[in-house]
């Protein structure tokens, strides 16, 4: 039998699921099984509470008219994208970076090596979990985690009684005969405060640390996976006494750790641990630790429905039944690749084969955003398969349009539209960047944007049949590609051309110089995590305040001066000039004499949707529509290109047509 084992994780300790006997023989009856049936083979599925569908999300804004389209070209993204694919496990002092490329690390972490104090159960040393943290950022990873009580096997470097001794003559310890492990009295009302003093603690001091990703609540039952088979909850189909908690006393563990961590990603093992209590709780995810997998006579899945040849036990049954299938939206979903598939859970991607479950169908309908794979250490970084199943986990984020002048000055406008082919959103709000990078590659100016990623939806979602909405598989419109824009201050930058670039900042790299770069599926994708948009050119003047506009009109009252947007030393907001009918509305030192087409936007306040003639200073006369409706009431904006001249200080004038008479509030060139 092979042993993965870096920390101690071994292929028996890892079958915990099936709670495979010690003596290794494989049981027809699983741990799960006797607990939901209390027979051999699969159970009769129960009748289900489907969720059902989610409700669409809005669309959102539309992309702004009057900026300019760039398209951007589709490439894959890579497999070791941050806090998606697979985990390996951590091994003190290894290379975290072989195997199938990855970026998350995973590792238990016994609670007595934190509780280390026999005299006091409030008093925590961190250095271990610390150590480890730090060494897989290091390796620029973040890492998922969970603390344990009992560890059947050989845990490596942990202990497998991981039992605090501050505890001892406050508990009743009992064993666990068929594993060899000490299972405390998890009703116990000490042993209960100090659990939830210790993740009270454990929240204050690492909630939102940017060196985990995802943590598992553990602590209740073996491997802190929330079963003590066979001493659980099925005590009519057996002799032994049910060592697990009260569901209330479970719900107290759960809500201590969802006080405790508002910003870290939190999974539970089944949906319906502690009588469902993490039903109503929607930051809180579940993790399948024997996901994909096949098993009984005849083979049934553990983890896709009943409706999809499950087993009544299965993770995503269990889903449907207390109505949590649609929690992805909210939530992480991770646990582990069924320990025995893992050499060839993707051999016959996108479908399975013997005890491999229908692995895309998993991945879909789980929405799954990583899983613990040790097996992956032998994977071909360039497999196909196992590519596409790792990019279709979590996210998969593109940009496929940007939307920007391409010579700009003082304050300008940049848009991108992004849209998501993974299963699942963005985990956190990491902050969104533009920059410009000179030709060199430096990147010379940077602006932070409120986007937020995690409201980038994925476009398609997998129907379980038990929505009633079609034959499987049924595809249904889900998210939009979603458009973000923000304005950005051009003041200083030097004229020339640059790149214009965007980033989603993995925080990490305020630790480790080596975090692994959040990359978008385009062509333009650099590997410092700069996703090229396209060619901005800075005009002159740089919107320092040297360009102002004079205006004059014939029949008209100016009360204000136009002004480039941005511009520091220029007058704003006013009211230029009302351009009655018959009347010309002049703009003189247009753009500084700079040259090039610009884009010129004219503000009113109102206007009938008539025409007008725009001339330049070289003739050029241009035609524009001012006013959407025949509504005198709501103001607008006109955008077009004007070819100006170098050298000269260009006008810019209005004619207006019969019968109509905006109010032009300013106009502005970029």
């Amino acid at each position: 039998m092979r042993t993965f084992a870096p920390r101690g994780r071994s292929l028996l300790a890892a079958l915990c699921s099936s709670a495979v006997a010690l003596s290794l023989a494989v049981l027809p009856l699983t741990a799960e099984a006797a607990e939901a049936a209390g027979t051999t083979g699969t159970a009769t599925v129960a009748a289900t509470a489907a969720q059902g569908a989610p409700a669409r999300p809005a669309p959102g804004p539309d992309p702004d008219p009057s900026l300019p389209v760039h398209s951007l070209t589709r490439a894959d993204a890579p497999p070791d994208n941050p806090l998606k694919g697979f985990a390996r496990f951590y091994q003190p002092g290894a290379d975290q970076n072989t195997g199938y490329p990855h970026a998350l690390t995973w590792s238990y972490f016994g609670l007595s090596e934190v509780m280390t104090d026999p005299s006091d159960c409030r008093s925590f040393d961190w250095s271990v979990l610390d150590r480890a943290l730090d060494e897989s950022a290091s390796y620029g990873n973040q890492t998922a985690l969970r603390f344990y009580l009992e560890y059947p096997g050989d845990p490596g470097n942990h202990p497998s009684n991981a039992v605090p001794h501050c505890f001892d003559g406050h508990v009743d310890y009992r064993t666990n005969t068929q594993w060899g492990t000490t299972s405390p009295d998890y009703d116990n009302a000490y042993l209960l405060d100090g659990l939830k003093d210790f993740i009270t603690a454990f929240g204050a001091r690492y909630d939102g640390d940017p060196r985990i990703g995802f943590i598992h609540m553990g602590l209740v039952g073996l491997w802190g996976e929330w079963h003590t088979w066979p001493y659980d909850t099925d005590t009519s189909a057996d002799s032994y006494p049910n060592y697990m908690p009260t569901d209330a006393h479970g719900a107290e563990i759960i809500r201590a750790y969802t006080d405790a961590f508002t910003r870290t990603k939190l999974e539970v093992r089944y949906p319906d641990s502690a009588g469902g209590a993490a039903a109503g709780l929607p930051s809180v995810g579940f993790h399948d630790d024997s996901f994909c997998f096949r098993e009984g006579s005849p083979l049934a899945g553990v983890t896709l429905p009943g409706s999809m040849g499950g087993a009544s036990y299965s993770q995503l049954q269990r889903a449907v039944e207390r109505g949590v299938e649609n929690r992805w939206t909210t939530a992480s979903m991770g646990g582990e690749v069924r320990p025995e598939i893992q050499p060839r859970a993707f051999s016959n991607w996108p479908a399975g084969s013997g005890d491999v479950d229908d692995m895309k169908a998993c991945i879909e309908l789980e929405h799954t955003t990583w899983k613990m794979n040790e097996g992956s250490a032998a994977y071909s970084a360039t497999d196909p398969e196992v590519g596409a199943a790792v990019r279709l986990m979590g996210y998969d984020l593109a940009v496929d349009r940007a939307y920007f002048h391409d010579t700009a000055q003082g304050t300008t406008t940049v848009g991108v539209r992004i849209g998501n082919d993974g299963v699942a959103p963005f985990s956190y709000p990491w902050k969104v960047s533009l920059g410009l990078k000179d030709p060199s590659g430096k990147v010379v100016k940077t602006w932070d944007t409120p986007w937020d990623l995690r409201t980038v939806m994925p476009k398609k979602i997998r129907a379980f049949p038990d929505w009633g909405v079609g034959s499987d598989p049924t595809y249904l419109d889900y998210g939009h590609d979603q458009y973000f824009d923000a304005d950005i201050d051009l003041t200083g930058v030097t004229t020339g051309g640059y790149r214009l670039v965007m980033k989603a900042r993995n925080p990490l790299e305020d630790i480790s110089s080596k975090a692994k770069k959040l990359r978008f599926a385009d062509a333009g994708q650099n590997a410092d995590g700069w996703l090229d948009l396209g060619a901005m050119t800075v005009g002159a003047g740089g919107g320092t305040g040297t360009a102002s506009y004079e205006a004059e009109a014939a029949g008209n009252t100016l009360t204000g001066t136009a002004v480039v947007a941005g511009c520091a030393g220029c007058s704003g907001g006013a009211k230029v000039g009302y351009l009655g009918n018959g009347a010309t509305l002049t703009f003189r030192n247009i753009d500084g004499g700079t040259g090039g087409t610009r884009q010129v936007t004219l503000h009113y306040t109102t206007a009938e949707a008539r025409s007008a003639t725009v001339r330049t200073g070289d003739g050029t006369a241009r035609t524009v529509t001012f006013g959407p409706t025949a509504d005198w009431t709501t103001p607008g904006t006109v955008t077009l290109a004007v070819a100006l001249d170098s050298g000269t200080d260009n006008t810019l004038t209005l004619a207006n047509a019969s019968g109509w008479a905006p109010d032009i509030d300013r106009i502005t060139v970029s």
